[in-house]
């Protein structure tokens, strides 16, 4: 008798699906739902797994990266967003639409949102929101139903007999929406069957689509397709301006925000229509070799089937939309036989289509797998893991800061603290002059390589405040310009008598300084060399694990630096 899965359905898993691939996209899957954290127990209980085979699981997507370790808790970890990645990369519509989405966000100030159809929900690729206290919550990757969205009703506008049947399978089978974590569930639909279907005919008709409070209270909404000139016609995404009842009425979105984004989809249309063909970038490279030594080095803790598959969906991405058997062994590194059995696995999981010319294809439930609540990770949650290893690994405190709007001064996001009868008090929040710090010192050092000044035009003059301080803003701008050539600071008690910090930059992935990251202790603990040969090196080695989490999370999204 085959075996059933222990995901969304009972269908029979084919024979040469693999198992443990199945039950990681379980576990990656209830993380997501969860918010990104859960207990081993927890994921126990949720995926009907057993304990030591969660805990396999657990291990290995720890050793790619995808979760890390709290405490007795599981958590998703940046890194795991290159999945989603693959699939928005291959897609190409947020490279191409994003600018023309965010312009219109900031022209009608409300939030705007695109969204692909995935089945009979929707699915966000792309989301502009405006910043206040009531604001737009949906996250790139998730899933609503169609019926309870502006642009479920012109998707369906596309559907087949089969999907229609679907539809209706489904709402009688979850009436209160429990699938969709994403939105509130309702007791009961706030609409009938048939008010769906005549909003589909009316959005056929109109060529728009209407939300008017489906989702919550409150929250209204206007959709217009976006349609991809090489493509038929068909609709290639939809674009949606969200707002709340206390700003606008549905009647009002649709008499004054309309016309505004029918504009911007013309905008849209044309890119699509003027897009090059993408270049392929580059592809993974070694990932079976890596697999093969995590294997040996970790023994029975290392599911590598599991790996493998997963390196499966990263062979996608940007002018790799589709890709044959032989692509992807290619890419990957794995047999041909390994390749074709995870592909197998992934079209029976819904991640992957196979159309008629025998290519494959990532479907938009790719980003079911962490993408959504690590979505928004701001740059201060992505550092907090790294510095707490860091600090355990030198014994010393380590801390992220950015530059204040001024120039002026430093502003600590994100410390960890060593306990110790003398160490750095230091909180979150605290301001300290730039000058003075090594943190600030590496920001004002990029500054200056951009054609910027050591010190903000009509700063206050620099203060000494213990008798290292430079003060001279002539030798100033000399330490800053030998920090950018060597790539790092280190001051010595210039802030505090005692005090020695080194510091490095955190780059975005455009290569820009958007922070730094310093290690600080007492000057007896360590002399200056010590410093340079002990702790500058482990240092630099967090820094670029940050950098290269930030380089992922900030892929298709904004990562907050406040």
């Amino acid at each position: 008798m085959p075996a059933k899965t222990t995901l969304d359905d009972d269908r029979a898993v084919p024979a040469e699906a693999v198992t443990p691939l199945i039950r990681g996209v379980a576990v990656l899957r209830r993380l997501t739902e969860a918010g990104g954290t859960l207990s081993a127990s927890a994921l126990e209980r949720s995926t009907g797994l057993a304990r030591s085979t969660v805990d396999r699981i657990a291990s290995t997507l720890a050793r790619m990266g995808y979760v890390r370790f709290d405490g007795r808790d599981i958590v998703l970890a940046p890194r795991v967003m290159e999945l989603g990645n693959a699939y928005l990369a291959a897609l190409g519509l947020p490279d191409l639409l994003s600018s023309p989405a965010d312009a219109l966000a900031d022209e009608l100030d409300e939030s705007v949102s695109l969204a692909v159809a995935d089945r009979d929900g929707i699915r966000f690729i792309h989301q502009a929101t405006r910043r206040r206290a009531m604001s737009l919550s949906f996250r790139i990757g998730d899933l609503l139903p169609a019926e309870r969205t502006a642009p479920g009703p012109l998707f369906a506008t596309e559907w087949t007999d089969a999907q229609w049947r679907a539809w209706r399978e489904r709402r009688a089978a979850d009436p209160e929406d429990r699938g969709f974590p994403a939105v509130p569930w309702q007791v009961h639909h706030p609409s009938s069957d048939e008010d769906f279907e005549h909003r589909v005919a009316r959005a056929g008709g109109d060529g728009w689509a209407l939300d008017d409070q489906l989702i919550e209270p409150g929250l209204v909404a206007v959709s217009a397709p976006v349609r991809d000139p090489r493509a038929g016609g068909r609709i290639a995404c939809v674009a949606s301006v969200v707002s709340h009842t206390s700003r606008h009425t549905a009647a009002d979105l649709r008499e004054t925000l309309l016309p505004r984004l029918r504009t911007s989809v013309a905008e849209m249309e044309r890119a699509l229509r003027e897009a090059p063909a993408p270049s392929p970038g580059p592809g993974p490279a070694g990932l079976a070799t890596w697999t093969g030594a995590s294997k040996q080095e970790l023994g029975r803790e290392f599911v590598e089937s599991l790996a493998r598959g997963l390196t499966v969906l990263t062979a996608f991405g940007e002018g790799r939309s589709q890709l044959t058997l032989t692509d992807v062994s290619r890419a990957t590194g794995l047999a041909r036989a390994t390749a074709r059995r995870a592909l197998i696995t992934y079209e029976h999981l819904g991640l992957v289509t196979q159309s008629g010319s025998r290519a494959f294809a990532l479907t938009p439930r790719v980003l079911s797998l962490g993408y959504p609540p690590l979505s928004r990770t701001p740059l201060a949650q992505i550092a907090a893991p790294h510095l707490a290893d860091l600090a355990d690994r030198v014994h010393e405190s380590a801390s992220l800061a950015v530059l204040t709007s001024s120039g002026e001064e430093i502003q600590y996001l994100a410390r960890a603290a060593t306990t110790r009868v003398m160490s750095v008090n230091i909180t979150v929040g605290t301001r300290l002059p730039a000058y003075a710090t090594s943190l600030g010192r590496v920001l004002l050092a990029d500054l200056r390589g951009e054609g910027g000044q050591s010190t903000p035009p009509g700063a206050e003059p620099l203060r000494p405040l213990t008798p290292r301080t430079i003060t001279d803003p002539a030798a100033l701008a000399s330490a800053l310009s030998d920090i950018r050539a060597r790539g790092y600071a280190l001051v010595d008690e210039e802030l505090e008598a005692g005090l020695r910090s080194v510091a490095v930059p955190v780059r975005d992935r455009t290569g820009r300084v958007v922070a730094a990251m310093n290690v600080a202790m007492h000057a007896a603990r360590r002399s200056v060399e010590e410093c340079e040969r002990e702790v500058l090196p482990e240092l630099m080695e967090t820094a670029g694990r940050v950098e290269g989490e930030l380089r992922v999370v900030g892929r298709f999204g904004r990562v907050a630096v406040e």
